[in-house]
């Protein structure tokens, strides 16, 4: 990605962060709450675009190491502020996702809420995510899905940001798909997800060897 589009897109979720309020509210995603059973205990958790931190201080808030990347400055501000206020410690770092190092065989899990990008692009990071996970480390995903126009409650209107289950199924190709859904749920979180909405979610496992 050209270091314009990753000011650009800085830009955007700066101003979407910047008021007071948390656009996508302070409670965590349910389906990543729904999932935390499955993440290995003691090894550490990535939050990929993590905005205002709600899953990563959810998340660190049940003993988990947890380290918060984003784009966006102002949302990593209000990440910290979150995290003091419910008194838990978050590791945030300034980083387009497709740039930072993610490591080999690093982290206990992923998480990757609602983060659309082309598909290719996509195939490019959940590859360096595999990777980059632990043995036996889980993959917990959510997207919104290719019939999410027809809803209009939150996600980009750009249709090849939207993400289809089978590709996203391929694309992890070599691991246990421990959970797969394709349809409608309802998705309230804050001022920009607000309803009913067509989504993709995978939870997958990388094999112990």
């Amino acid at each position: 990605m050209s270091e314009d589009r990753i000011a650009a897109l800085a830009a955007f979720w700066n101003a979407r962060y910047a008021g007071e309020d948390y656009a996508y509210g302070t409670e965590p995603n349910d389906f990543l709450a729904a999932q935390a059973a499955l993440l290995p205990a003691g090894l550490p958790v990535l939050c990929l675009a993590d905005g205002e931190g709600r899953n990563g201080v959810w998340l660190a808030g049940r003993g988990f190491e947890v380290t918060s990347v984003d784009v966006a400055q102002q949302g990593l501000d209000k990440a910290q502020a979150l995290a003091q206020r419910a008194g838990v410690s978050l590791r945030t770092v300034r980083a387009d996702v497709m740039q930072y190092e993610l490591g080999e065989n690093r982290w206990g899990a992923i998480v990757s809420i609602f983060l659309h990008l082309p598909q290719r692009a996509r195939a490019a990071l959940l590859a360096r995510c595999v990777r980059a996970l632990a043995p036996g480390g889980v993959l917990v995903f959510e997207a919104y899905g290719k019939r999410q126009p027809e809803f209009g409650t939150g996600g980009p209107p750009e249709p090849e940001l939207l993400a289809r289950l089978d590709d996203l199924i391929d694309e992890l190709a070599g691991c246990e798909i421990v959970h797969r859904f394709d349809g409608v749920r309802a998705v309230h979180e804050g001022a920009h997800h607000s309803g009913d909405a067509h989504v993709v979610q995978v939870v997958a496992r990388k094999p112990l060897a």
